[in-house]
């Protein structure tokens, strides 16, 4: 059955189309992935489908009594209320119904058994089914604790953004809507977190979701169907192979139909170079010929050719990292404290040429932190951070502060304010001397977008800016605080196969496992009471260790119970 239809939807940003005759279905409990470039108008879409935004054209049609809630990159809640009060609101629907319940029982309790009251009596009873069961409560505690928000009486003026999305994401997830709608719900969630997500979505969540996400692991175990959002199209992709998950299934079907357009366009190419040459043979020679054969060429000539998409294309920039000394980095015995909690407990670390380390633990455990005392903004409480003669660290961090968003794009990288008239100057990568605007140029920015304020980028198209800026620096370190947030796929592509040819040494705080799986040597993980423990490997071997430790943990503790409770 399906929950909303969407007709030859078009839209423009400006003189810019973001898509146009977009044409779908979304169906009671089906799980959606929407996928594109950075800056192709995915959460302008969300917001038109969830309608918050008008469409230029087209029509939405969704069902009557279907409920619609919509989760966006930067939700605004009210700053007095706490965690509980705002998650409660997803129960807004069920109390109602329970509470309109009880007070017709009562009065049916009380001798009133008029043929009305029993049948609204009935109807309720489905309602309070429908919309989740006779006790739910308790969901409101659970679903915050799962999500990691702590503190859930807390005013949420006072929380983080990411503390934030997690409260709303929390409501929607209560609320159980017939289409809930999510804008990068696994941004600010951990590892961990996520994974829980996956499996909430999956077998308690009946309503049907349309996510725009970069998680590929996410999108393999939950969706069913991709829509495909690239130069203004809507193309659907339907998961065909049960064996395969939804991520590596799309790509496969992307590849067939860019290769079907390849023999397309190599068709035509043929065609036209035939029908040219017939053509230049002069009037008297085209006269004694079909007029139906000049109109396919005209048509073949005015067809509009194979379009390929431009790709950020950071192959080389690694060269630009300065030669590392003997001695890198090295923490001895270190230790930090904030306030009176203890983050880091003894670690002992020393990073040796090619180290790729990925940093994992819980939201608020101190990965972030940890990234500040290596270079220096913090100090221990105690040991040493030893960092090595010729060391130089670029830092990406997750708030992007290191762009200003009063500048424009080509500002904020030569680090200039009007540097479009005052010259942009040169950026040296390795033994390479690039103009500025050609550097800027890998990371899709070039003409009108090198003038656009940081302040009216989207979020994918800032994380570009501050990659842009960080790497232009000649570090031989990379310390990267959640680089994968608002990123596309084919830009996460890219920014893999950098690390993965680095020179130097990365630290990358991540909770993304796929790209902690394809990238990093070894795993830092935050533990409990401020340990911090490294593992060999990437994230799945990291999680295989550690359910490894869960199973012999939970082995000895059966064989040290008293015997009446081993039975």
């Amino acid at each position: 059955m399906p929950i909303l239809t969407a007709h030859s939807l078009t839209k423009a940003f400006g003189m810019r189309p973001l898509f146009s005759d977009a044409t779908f279905t979304i169906r009671r409990g089906e799980k959606v992935a929407l996928l594109g470039p950075n800056g192709t108008g995915k959460s302008t879409l969300l917001k038109v489908l969830a309608g918050l935004e008008p469409t230029d054209t087209g029509s939405i049609d969704r069902r009557r009594d279907a409920t619609i809630l919509y989760l966006p990159q930067e939700p605004e809640l009210d700053p007095l209320r706490s965690p509980r009060e705002i998650a409660r609101e997803g129960l807004a629907k069920w109390h109602a119904a329970k509470e309109r319940y009880d007070e017709v029982s009562r009065r049916i309790g009380e001798g009133e058994l008029e043929e009305a009251l029993l049948a609204e009596q009935a109807e309720l009873a489905e309602d309070v089914e429908r919309l989740g069961g006779w006790s739910r409560d308790h969901e409101v505690d659970e679903v915050l604790g799962h999500l990691g928000v702590k503190d859930v009486e807390r005013p949420v003026g006072s929380m983080s953004g990411g503390e934030k999305r997690r409260v709303a994401l929390a409501r929607i997830l209560i609320a159980k809507p017939d289409l809930a709608i999510f804008d990068e719900p696994t941004n600010h969630l951990d590892a961990d977190t996520i994974t829980w997500l996956e499996d909430y979505l999956l077998q308690d969540f009946p309503g049907a979701a349309l996510l725009v996400t970069h998680d590929r692991y996410l999108l393999d175990k939950v969706a069913s169907r991709v829509f495909d959002l690239e130069d203004g199209k809507v193309i659907e992709y339907t998961k065909r192979n049960d064996h395969v998950g939804a991520f590596d299934d799309f790509i496969e079907q992307k590849a067939e139909r860019f290769a079907q357009a390849e023999r397309t366009e190599s068709n035509r190419q043929n065609f036209l170079r035939k029908e040219i040459e017939w053509l230049r043979r002069g009037p008297k020679a085209r006269a004694t010929k079909q007029k139906a054969r000049i109109q396919r060429a005209e048509a073949a000539v005015n067809a509009e050719g194979l379009r390929v998409r431009p790709e950020v294309d950071l192959a080389g920039l690694e060269t630009g990292a300065k030669r590392l000394g003997g001695n890198i980095l090295e923490l001895d015995k270190v230790s930090l404290d904030m306030g009176e909690r203890r983050l880091v407990d003894d670690l002992t670390l020393r990073l040796v040429k090619g180290d790729r380390v990925g940093i994992v633990g819980p939201n608020g455990a101190g990965k972030t932190t940890l990234l500040k005392m290596v270079t220096g903004e913090l100090a221990p409480t105690s040991g040493k951070v030893i960092r090595g003669v010729q060391t130089k660290f670029a830092y990406f961090d997750q708030a992007r502060t290191t762009l200003r968003d009063d500048w424009t794009v080509l500002d904020n990288v030569t680090e200039r304010e009007h540097s479009d008239k005052t010259g942009a100057g040169q950026v040296t990568i390795g033994d390479r001397v690039m103009e500025m605007r050609a550097y800027l140029e890998l990371f899709l920015f070039e003409g009108a977008a090198l003038r656009r304020k940081a302040s009216a980028l989207s979020g994918g198209e800032r994380a570009r800016v501050a990659l842009a800026l960080a790497l232009k620096s000649g570090a031989n370190v990379l310390l990267l605080d959640e680089p994968t947030n608002d990123l596309d796929i084919g830009t996460l592509s890219s920014l893999a196969e950098l690390i993965e040819s680095w020179p130097g040494c990365v630290l990358v705080v991540s909770h993304d496992r796929f790209f902690l799986d394809r990238v990093v040597t070894s795993i830092l993980a935050f533990e409990p009471e401020g340990k911090v423990v490294q593992y060999a490997g990437n994230w799945d071997n990291y999680r295989e260790k550690k359910r490894e430790e869960e199973r012999v943990a939970k082995q000895s503790q059966r064989a040290s119970a008293p015997p009446s409770r081993r039975r």
